[in-house]
């Protein structure tokens, strides 16, 4: 008879099975970093037995050319079983279940194809068919439930003349005045032959979708192809199939996704509360009919992400609250909202359920991983049913979690707080600060490892991670998200420096190797850290950042809703206000070594501010400062290449500065030639 095990010895087995596992792990590197795949697009068959998903696959560095994600389409039958349906070196957009779940549509631009074109694949299989192709690049569609009408968004053709004369030299461009709208076409898919014919909608159309057992069509419409008026002066508008209005929802401010009930009767829509809400957030109820609107979750403690119905009388949504996220369904005809999916189960970004059906589908993402599909359910059981990045079961994932902590005027904030790999409980660590963007965006509890925060590899480094969800951020109501506007780089910026100095009070940080990153307000934020408060930082890293408040306003293509939702002032109203309120005012004291990083083609923070807070900086000479540029990307790096290039140089300034104490530039050239042989790359 075996004796039992003793409590000493199942304890020392425990200790070696888990320095077993914890030798076979590894965290992750750059590169795999800025390659790992994701779900990006979910449809559903009308009888939930079928789910449709692209899956987005960044190209290789090194060893594949520069270019955009591929975009693979797969399907999941009955059984959960994943099938290729277009893999490969494609792009797959716009996928939909179409004539009684028998095929799957999608846009792609294949072989030999000029422009994006309407394709179709039989659920049972076999080759994509070109069901259309417009003489340019079909944008978005909608098919009828009938199957008889295709609507589609389309820019409309040059004319010969104009091909002409470009050749010959001319081709002056008439600032914001020679733009070219989003135009609404329908074609007949019953007539041989048949033409798409123009209707006569005289606004740029944004989005289209018909309504159900209708030809009549909701789109969304702004006056103009700008992006100020998509952000602060689109409409949901129901058109008749010959583009003849036939209700318009009086709305204000921002909208999003909006969904007809199964009857198509009432209209649900994620909006805003007037047009000085920073986010769509709001959740609301619209009888087509009438046209009237209500509000389904009035004072809701965070912001709408998505939206299905169940059935006529019962809505779903998915609500974003703080730094979680949970399913609520409401009853229509009572208001009744009750809680399917709590908080603590998973970021989710979209929701789908086929009406009257038993199980529907989301999309999901953790800290663990990136976005996946999941079953949901009627009692908000969630399933996991793909896979994206098999080799996430090797890498070892640090330690994640809500932090809380107050600003100095009392107001209570929270963020992410990412641990390292080999945290010791009484050790103090550097801390990278990484700030959101909008600032009309938050940071969740879920997956956060990317290019500009890579955190697996940071926490690898011995570095702690924090997303602070400063005052301006969504999730938490409308009144905390314009609780920023007309302050500039005040109190909201100075959340980050409390943020900062409650991870030190808790004895988590080094108070003297703090880094701060962010892109956009983000890059804003850096910049502000870098120069205003530059005691608080040692290092900085600004992404496609703003410098000058007074120049950011002249050349960037969302000049209306900054006033609107940011500054609720002109420049030309306190000159003196916006200087001080911009990073160069103060380039003179600023003694945070600091890296900026931009896109060159970059419309919304125009590269001019990067170039003008690094010329101020390199002409006072005081704080070593380096400007990298990239060509072809705009707001925001979307190659594989460029993203890599990018992370490297991130930690690269990082590590220099803040761990190992240099007081000079890092070199400028990284390692990509010896890579070219060598695909994979683990550290910078």
């Amino acid at each position: 008879m075996k004796k039992p095990l003793s409590v000493i010895n199942v304890y020392f087995i425990s200790v070696l099975l888990l320095l077993s596992l914890q030798l076979a792990a590894r965290p992750l590197t750059l590169q795999e970093t800025v390659t790992l795949q994701q779900v990006n697009q979910l449809a559903i068959s009308q009888d939930g037995k079928l789910t449709a998903f692209t899956r987005v696959v960044p190209r290789q560095p090194y060893t594949e050319d520069d270019g955009t994600s591929y975009i693979e389409l797969y399907l999941l039958n009955a059984n959960g079983q994943e099938q290729r349906f277009v893999t490969g070196k494609q792009r797959v957009a716009q996928v939909q279940f179409a004539h009684q779940d028998r095929f799957l549509y999608f846009l792609s631009k294949r072989d030999a194809d000029k422009f994006t074109s309407l394709y179709r694949i039989a659920i049972s299989g076999g080759e994509a068919i070109k069901v259309y192709e417009h003489n340019t690049d079909i944008q978005s569609y909608a098919i009828s439930d009938d199957g008889q009408l295709l609507a589609f968004r389309a820019r409309p053709a040059k004319s010969s003349s104009e091909t002409q004369l470009e050749k010959k030299g001319f081709r002056a461009e008439i600032f914001e005045e020679n733009l070219t709208s989003t135009q609404l076409l329908m074609l007949s898919l019953t007539e041989q032959g048949a033409k798409a014919q123009l209707l006569a909608v005289n606004q740029h159309i944004l989005s289209l979708q018909f309504q159900p057992a209708s030809q009549n069509i909701l789109v969304r419409a702004a006056p103009t192809p700008l992006v100020d008026d998509d952000l602060m002066r689109s409409q949901y508008q129901l058109l008749s199939h010959n583009g003849e209005l036939l209700q318009a929802f009086n709305t204000e401010g921002k909208l999003d996704q909006a969904e007809f009930s199964p009857d198509g009767k009432q209209l649900a829509f994620i909006g805003a509360q007037d047009k000085h809400d920073p986010s769509a957030g709001l959740l609301y109820l619209a009888e087509v009919n009438t046209g009237q609107i209500r509000e389904l979750l009035p004072n809701y403690a965070g912001h709408v992400q998505s939206i299905s119905w169940r059935s006529n009388t019962e809505l779903l949504y998915v609500g974003h609250q703080g730094v979680e996220a949970e399913i609520g369904s409401i009853a229509i005809r009572s208001g009744k909202v009750s809680q399917l999916v709590k908080p603590g189960n998973g970021i989710i970004s979209r929701i789908v359920w086929p009406a009257n059906q038993s199980e529907g589908r989301v999309l999901l993402n953790k800290a663990e991983h990136p976005a996946e599909v999941y079953t949901l359910t009627q009692r908000g059981r969630l399933s996991r049913l793909t896979d994206s990045n098999p080799l996430l079961k090797d890498i070892t994932q640090p330690r994640q979690e809500l932090f809380r902590h107050q600003a100095r005027d009392g107001l209570a904030l929270e963020g992410v707080l990412v641990y390292p790999l080999n945290y010791q409980p009484g050790q103090r660590y550097p801390l990278i600060m990484v700030v959101h963007g909008g600032p009309e965006a938050h940071i969740s509890n879920g997956w956060n490892n990317r290019y500009g925060s890579p955190v697996n590899y940071a926490a690898a480094q011995g570095y702690m991670v924090f997303f602070p969800n400063y005052r301006g951020s969504t999730g938490r109501g409308v009144d905390f998200s314009k609780l920023g506007q007309n302050d500039y780089a005040g109190k909201e910026f100075d959340d980050i420096v409390d943020a900062k100095n409650a991870l030190v009070a808790a004895g988590l940080v080094d108070e003297k190797k703090v880094g701060i990153t962010g892109g956009s307000y983000g890059g804003y934020a850096s910049a502000w850290g870098a120069t205003a408060q530059t005691e608080h930082f040692a290092a900085s890293v600004m992404f496609v950042g703003i410098s000058n408040n007074l120049s950011k306003f002249g050349t960037t293509d969302i000049a209306n809703e900054m006033h609107q939702v940011h500054a609720r002032s002109y420049p030309w109203e306190k000159w003196q206000w916006y200087l001080e309120r911009s990073p160069i005012y103060y380039a003179e004291q600023a003694r945070t070594p600091i890296l900026i990083m931009h896109g060159k083609n970059d419309t919304r923070v125009h590269p001019s501010q990067s170039m003008e807070l690094y010329r101020y900086l390199k002409t006072l000479g005081k704080v070593p400062v380096r400007l990298v540029l990239y060509p072809g990307e705009g707001h925001g790096n979307t190659r594989s290449a460029s993203q890599l290039d990018y992370a490297m140089r991130l930690m690269q300034w990082l590590d220099h500065f803040l761990l190992q104490g240099g007081t000079e530039l890092p070199p400028a050239e990284l390692p990509h030639a010896e890579q070219l042989k060598t695909p994979e790359i683990t550290a910078a």
